[in-house]
């Protein structure tokens, strides 16, 4: 029979943890039986925060918990360098007593805690995901075994609690992606781990803002295509492909945006695809022309053009069909839209925006 390692161990019982929280503790329960511990603390490093978001801890009491997911920890874990890739660090290792740390003085030793080993996670890539503390009630040191065998295991901990597990997963889907952001809750971004990044994903970029619009209104996929080189396109088309983030992801990451190239566009011209996009809007044709300057008349043409390429017979399957498969470039909302009452005609001519769809 087979001898299993402890890192095969802790993948194989943690594989079916559908969160990231339940594969925190499953990582835990099984590292028990390598590393034996008294009490031990997972946690997910927030670079925007610049502190640590607790995912789990095993037998601390109530002060003790509260007291690690505050701001403090971090700073401790910091000045003594247990937030570089280094071997598994106690407070035996330090050049002070461990009770000149407000973490150690306040937090772990009233709650019986003496020694302990608190490590770093990267990923690879060297990305700083989180941070593992292994802790006992005992005074003597941890044995060198016991340092090895934790930081043989770091990696294993490091992929399970990775915040952008899920969101690379979901990226993967996507054919061709070749630069990727992940959208975090208020307006900011970051690369996503990967792929390149791309001036088009950069932080207050117009594909962001509408990618946040298209994703925000409780969407799990959206699609468009956007011109380079300005808004004629003379570089062609980029497709943008966003992706809501899953459940299970932090709740500051709202969602990732990738781009890819754009096939098929069906023939359609970049003032075509301009035109669809305020047409998927719910725009009429004079309100179109408005936004484009240019003469109804040119609009119509234009809107006629889209039938055809598209080979819908109406503007509202036309519109169905630019939201399914990403064939238009965002536009704002209309003003119409927002601010009065919905045009008669656009109405007959069935212009009004369709339901959001679900990825196909």
């Amino acid at each position: 029979m087979r001898s299993y390692g402890a890192d095969e161990l802790l993948l194989a019982e943690t594989a079916a943890a559908t969160t990231t929280s339940d594969r925190a503790q499953a990582l835990l329960e099984v590292l028990r039986r390598t590393v034996p511990f008294d009490a031990a603390f997972l946690a997910i490093a927030d670079p925007l925060a610049e502190g640590y978001r607790s995912l789990v801890t095993v037998d601390l009491d109530a002060p003790a918990v509260e007291f690690l997911s505050g701001p403090q920890i971090a700073h401790d874990i910091e000045v003594t360098g247990t937030d570089r890739k280094r071997p598994p660090l106690g407070p035996s290792d330090l050049p002070y007593p461990a009770e000149e740390l407000p973490t150690w003085a306040e937090c772990l030793i009233p709650s019986g805690i003496h020694e302990g080993l608190g490590l770093a996670l990267f990923a690879p890539g060297g990305r700083h995901v989180g941070h593992l503390a292994v802790l006992s009630g005992s005074r003597r040191p941890p044995s060198p075994e016991t340092r090895r065998r934790l930081a043989r295991l770091a990696p294993v901990f490091a992929h399970g609690i990775d915040p952008m597990r899920s969101l690379l997963a979901g990226a993967r889907l996507v054919r061709g992606a070749t630069a990727g952001a992940v959208l975090r809750a208020g307006g900011g971004c970051e690369a996503l781990p990967g792929l390149r990044t791309d001036g088009l994903l950069a932080p207050g970029s117009p594909v962001l803002a509408a990618a946040r619009d298209r994703i925000g209104g409780g969407q799990v996929y959206c699609t468009f295509v956007w011109p380079l080189g300005g808004a004629h396109a003379p570089d062609g088309h980029v497709r943008v492909t966003v992706l809501a983030a899953p459940e299970d992801a932090p709740p500051d990451l709202t969602a990732v945006a990738l781009l890819s190239p754009a096939a098929d566009l069906r023939g359609l011209t970049p003032r075509e695809l301009e035109v669809l996009g305020l047409l998927t809007e719910g725009c009429s044709n004079q309100q179109i022309a408005h936004r484009l300057v240019v003469a109804p008349r040119t609009v119509a043409a234009h809107v006629e053009h889209v039938l055809v390429k598209l080979g819908t017979p109406t503007r509202t399957l036309a519109a169905v069909r630019a939201e399914r498969d990403g064939l238009y470039v965002p536009a704002p909302p209309c003003p119409r839209a927002h601010h009065a009452a919905p045009d008669p005609a656009a109405v007959r001519h069935g212009a009004a925006r369709p339901p959001a769809t679900k990825p196909p």
